[in-house]
């Protein structure tokens, strides 16, 4: 993973997703969580004695491309790269102790943005004279792939987002989308809002299983993020799950992305089902402790006080909901500040646009630039979980 400034990349139409409850496997997906692809067959073996050291794979106008391996023995020293063609970004995998993986489920990289990912097997010169035997059970297998939607198939996907949408709103429930769209790509605050534009910083885009998507930010200055209960609960879902930070367009209504910095998530620390909370550790901290961090607003916030959502909607590069065309003020505001989630009274509504993908997000007061709520619910109005309410799960960790 490179640690030096992001490079643009270009990506195409933003994503966009179905709500919908079941994934193209046929498996469901949980409410809040949107699709970002699928996950596809694949054949490629490296290995020794002549074996192939190299495998490229590749998937044209794919978002992503992420790498499954059903084997990963290797010798003492060796190790493999996941990277793109140009190398700008690259993973390194070391092997797993032989037997633990055979029979397993497998284990996955870390996904290598755009559509080309080249898995290379790096080996010292061993003399292996009288080993062949043993070095012959050896090697890496890869079997699957997961890969990001392409430019047709978010268009697709889009466009039957939109006619769930409609459907739903003719049983009497609105989309998450209040009004017409107002989110605005968070670099187009850069000047005219930093304050805004430097707290969305701190929020980063999750890729949960290769496939499906959240949003999470860090809470405070140590390893700490915050993202829906309903995102992340299992302790047994977070070894496939991505955090990508500096997720976001270059210019305002671009399509050219920064390259984002990806982390794994660490530690599952306490999770709150009906507070709608989970709060984890993410690997390489000192690569993401650069993006910042949000304070807490702790009170329940008054009824009319204005708000922004900083956030990943459909997995799109952040985006932040300022206006609303819903408000009469023309900036999105609290609704009410005594409204039900999952119990009664924990959340506050408010018609701040969001979408599948947007769950997790900050919900920011414009009075102190703090985080008042936990967005959770859409609906319009959408709703988050109080902030003062989680606090104190929180504080009964210390």
């Amino acid at each position: 993973m490179q640690g030096a400034a992001p490079a643009a990349v270009g990506t195409g139409e933003r994503a966009a997703t179905a709500e919908t409850a079941a994934k193209p496997d046929g498996t469901v997906r949980k409410p809040g969580r949107a699709e970002a692809g699928r996950v596809e067959a694949a054949h490629a073996v490296l290995g020794y004695l002549g074996a192939d050291r190299t495998a490229t794979l590749r998937h044209p106008g794919a978002e992503y491309v992420k790498v499954h391996f059903a084997q990963l023995l290797l010798l003492p020293g060796d190790y493999l790269t996941v990277s793109d063609p140009k190398r700008a970004e690259v993973h390194r995998i070391d092997g797993d102790p032989v037997g633990t993986v055979l029979g397993g489920a497998g284990r996955w990289a870390m996904s290598v943005t755009g559509d080309t990912a080249v898995v290379e097997l790096h080996s010292g010169n061993l003399d292996l004279l009288g080993l062949s035997s043993t070095v012959a059970q050896l090697g890496v297998v890869i079997d699957k792939i997961s890969r990001g939607y392409t430019e047709a198939e978010r268009g697709a996907a889009s466009a039957a987002y939109r006619k769930e949408k409609r459907a739903a709103a003719t049983g009497g429930r609105e989309e998450s989308i209040c009004g017409s769209d107002q989110k605005a790509d968070a670099v187009c605050y850069r000047s005219s809002d930093p304050v805004v534009y430097r707290r969305s910083k701190a929020v980063a885009r999750m890729l949960i299983g290769g496939v499906e998507l959240c949003t999470a930010w860090r809470v405070g200055p140590k390893n700490l993020l915050l993202t829906n209960n309903h995102c992340v609960a299992d302790k047994n879902e977070t070894a496939d799950v991505e955090v990508w930070f500096n997720y976001q367009c270059a210019e305002c209504g671009g399509y050219e992305v920064f390259r984002p910095t990806k982390v794994w998530l660490s530690e599952l620390i306490t999770t709150d089902r009906t507070l709608d909370f989970s709060l984890f550790s993410v690997t390489d901290f000192a690569l993401v402790e650069k993006f910042g961090y949000l304070e807490l607003d702790l009170r329940r916030p008054d009824k009319g006080e204005e708000l922004y959502i900083p956030q990943h909607p459909a997995g799109a590069p952040a985006m932040v909901a300022v206006s609303s065309d819903r408000d009469r003020a023309g900036n999105c505001a609290v609704e009410s500040n005594s409204y039900d989630g999952y119990a009664d009274d924990t959340d506050i509504s408010y018609y701040c646009d969001t979408e599948g993908g947007s769950s997790g997000s900050p919900v920011l007061s414009r009075k102190t630039n703090k985080v008042i709520a936990l967005h959770h619910f859409g609906g319009c109005p959408n709703s988050g979980v109080r902030m003062e309410l989680i606090s104190k799960k929180l504080a009964e960790l210390r």
